[in-house]
């Protein structure tokens, strides 16, 4: 017997499917049958998910596709059971739950959709039908009824071994014996600025953004073509979307009116630009925030909460900060912990793959911090919540202050690293609001040496600047402040301003009695007359900071005199020099400061080299690049040394490369010591020396070449590991 089964299939830009009409469907399901629709628009990307899907499903029974609104993944569970149809005798049967309200008519909607006549007990009937069957379930949309489906799908497989049951949920069912696949959105290009500027056109090979991007841009305007500065921008719309194949498709259908620049500059507001759906979709679909609005009311009133709160970490966060600054109304026996557990089951947060110097790392598209960022302005409480969060950065960026030299040192620079974005914010947020502003200072001075390893020389002190500007009196922050944007200033030739600031730092060190503060005082004066060229004076102002920090019992500041006073003494060729750098060295050893130890190395290595040992001063410097720190400011200091002790064997060409290396690890430092000092004298030198030796021609070939070098070619470069690198 047969009967006329209506099946509604969702038509989404996302997934390009297209409704099944009506169709006869037998009692028995015929071999090799299925009702999954056409695709009317070209699959694009997906290798990875697809194979890892088929894998799974040839040995698990319940597959859970799970991810954000729009990610893809009706599509990609459409493509995997399409792939699989001829593995299963009794086909592959798509059952469609978005439009299904009442979930106790779930188990009928699947009955349905397998032509079994409704019965009073769907579930049993359905149950005892797939009993010696070998299909495949797709239940497409979960989340609404999630639980109901976690229930039926157990008591399916429960009697059918043979039956598999492929899900799609932004979240996970929690069924027994559930495997689940994260479906992320699309990758976009890394060499792009997403930020409006103009970004680098990278390389030939095209994303998966970029191709879906394309594709839809080419269906919606058949005789378009991008031209290799078009392309330069379909990168950054791409990276602006985040790769999410519902907002590319969306954004590709507006360019049958505007041009690509143009669409670019709309995407600052991308919930109010993407609404083109067409109306043959469902309305949770047409429009990005429609989409995100369906996830929001699926969450708890806790989980909406949470949400909101934690749209204030544009980079990112781990559960030491969730719990911090998050608070939770409704469900507080399950705390912040379970709340959070939650948004990610729901897909609305993405655990990075990995731990992170001990700490899990989670993340939250852009699209869905933005979206929870007005849920936070529309519920109030915005300001509470980034007041706790400054409170936050301010106790953290302390504890790397006190911390920061020792076993931990290059974890506690790989988490500022990572948490770059967010002291940004908080930074920002405090300097804009006269009352927090001494919360940004704070930070800011915490982290002086932070900003000088870590390339960020300028904008340490832009922010250090804005709060002194801001924040006025007597109090020992300021203090702290003024000795770290002195330090910085001198770095990056400011030596006038630095002078000023350093005038009303001795006065507050006088004022508190701090003999700290007094030897930063004699620190930064030191290095500002050993820069200036007065290296007897800045000897002796040094050798006082050395004392006042052994005093102060302050390890990382006696460090940072130690190797300033190694490196005066090279210019003055004074023979304490040695013994003060062995003394730097052993105070990283006694400390376990992997970090400091480049600098320790690079004292070392200059007094060998000064001492008429090129060979072994280029050892040293080798093992120290050899530690692969992201400092730029301290390779630069090695591969300047370094291109010393190579001229002085006689290895020109080598000497001109790294020369070029050097130049470019000092532009991207940020800091301008080698224009501002005397090592300017040494460079000078061996420039002249190296090109006299090769000649103008080729030194310059070689010195070009080092210049082009990226930052691991020349580290590659420097130990040998890459010696025929392009460039000559």
């Amino acid at each position: 017997m047969f009967r006329l089964v209506q099946v509604s299939v969702k038509e989404t830009m996302a997934t390009g499917w297209v409704n099944v009409i009506d169709r006869h469907v037998p009692d028995s399901v015929s071999r090799a049958a299925s009702n999954l629709p056409v695709e009317l628009t070209s699959f694009i990307g997906r290798r990875h998910e697809l194979k890892k899907a088929k894998r799974l499903l040839s040995t698990v029974r319940l597959l859970t596709l799970t991810g954000t609104g729009g990610v893809g993944k009706t599509r990609l569970a459409l493509r995997i059971a399409a792939e699989l149809r001829e593995g299963f005798a009794d086909g592959v049967w798509l059952v469609e739950l978005a439009e299904l309200r009442d979930s106790r008519l779930l188990p009928s909607a699947v009955a349905t959709v397998l032509g079994l006549r409704d019965t009073a007990d769907p579930a049993a009937g359905l149950a005892e039908f797939l009993r010696d069957r070998q299909l495949l379930l797709v239940l497409d949309n979960c989340e609404h009824m999630a639980d109901e489906c976690a229930a039926l799908v157990a008591k399916l497989l429960a009697v059918a071994d043979r039956v598999r049951v492929l899900a799609t949920c932004r979240h996970v069912l929690h069924a027994e014996g559930e495997h689940v696949l994260c479906v992320e959105p699309m990758a976009v290009p890394h060499d792009v600025d997403a930020s409006g500027g103009r970004g680098a056109a990278g390389g030939k090979r095209q994303t998966d953004a970029v191709a879906l991007f394309v594709d839809r841009a080419a269906a919606a305007l058949p005789h378009l073509r991008f031209a290799p500065r078009d392309m330069a921008v379909v990168k950054q719309i791409c990276v602006r979307l985040e790769g999410i194949p519902l907002a590319l498709e969306l954004a590709a259908v507006w360019l049958r009116v505007l041009s690509v620049d143009q669409l670019l500059q709309r995407l600052v507001d991308r919930f109010a630009l993407l609404t083109m759906g067409p109306c043959t979709v469902q309305a949770r679909q047409r429009t990005l925030e429609a989409t995100i609005d369906w996830s929001y009311e699926l969450c708890s009133p806790d989980e909406q909460w949470l949400w909101a709160q934690l749209s204030v970490f544009p980079g990112g966060f781990d559960l030491e900060a969730v719990e911090y600054i998050g608070e939770v109304e409704h469900a507080p026996n399950a705390g912040v912990l379970g709340v959070l557990t939650g948004l990610m089951d729901k897909s609305v947060l993405f655990r990075q793959n990995g731990a992170f110097c001990g700490h899990t790392w989670y993340r939250m598209l852009e699209t869905m911090r933005v979206y929870g960022a007005g849920k936070l302005a529309e519920r109030g409480g915005e300001q509470e919540v980034r007041l706790r969060q400054a409170e936050y950065y301010v106790a953290l960026a302390r504890q790397y202050r006190c911390d920061g030299f020792g076993p931990g040192q290059l974890e506690w620079v790989a988490r500022l690293r990572r948490e770059h974005a967010n002291l940004r914010a908080v930074m920002d947020h405090c300097l804009s609001i006269p009352d927090r502003a001494s919360r940004a200072l704070d930070i800011a001075a915490s982290l002086w040496n932070f900003w000088y390893g870590g390339a960020l020389v300028r904008e340490g002190y832009r922010y250090l600047y804005e709060g002194l500007e801001l924040c006025h009196g007597y109090t020992l922050v300021r203090a702290q402040a003024l000795y770290a944007a002195s330090f910085l200033a001198i770095q990056i030739g400011e030596a006038d301003l630095a002078g000023e600031m350093l005038a009303e730092l001795t006065g507050l060190a006088e004022r508190f009695g701090d003999e700290r503060l007094r030897a930063g005082y004699a620190e930064c004066s030191g290095m500002s007359a050993f820069f200036a060229g007065d290296l007897s004076g800045g000897a002796e102002l040094l050798e006082r900071a050395l004392s006042g920090y052994r005093a102060a019992g302050d390890a990382l500041l006696e460090f940072n005199a130690l190797v300033l006073l190694a490196a005066v003494y090279f210019f003055l060729d004074d023979p304490r020099g040695e013994a003060v750098a062995a003394e730097a060295v052993t105070l990283t050893e006694r400390h376990e400061a992997r970090w400091s130890r480049g600098y320790a190395l690079w004292a070392v290595a200059i007094h060998r080299w000064r001492s008429g040992h090129p060979r072994e001063a280029a050892s040293i410097l080798r093992e120290a690049i050899a530690l692969r720190l992201a400092d730029r400011t301290l390779l630069a200091f090695l591969f300047e040394a370094l291109t010393w002790c190579y001229s002085s064997a006689a290895e020109y060409e080598r000497a001109a490369r790294l020369l070029g290396c050097t130049v470019a690890v000092w532009r991207q430092s940020g800091a301008r010591i080698n224009e501002t000092s005397p090592y300017r004298t040494f460079d000078e030198q061996c420039a002249e020396q190296t090109s006299a030796a090769l000649g103008a021609e080729v030194f310059e070939k070689a010195f070009t070449g080092g210049a082009g070098f990226g930052l691991d070619e020349a580290i590659r470069y420097a130990l040998d590991e890459n010696p025929l690198a392009a460039g000559g």
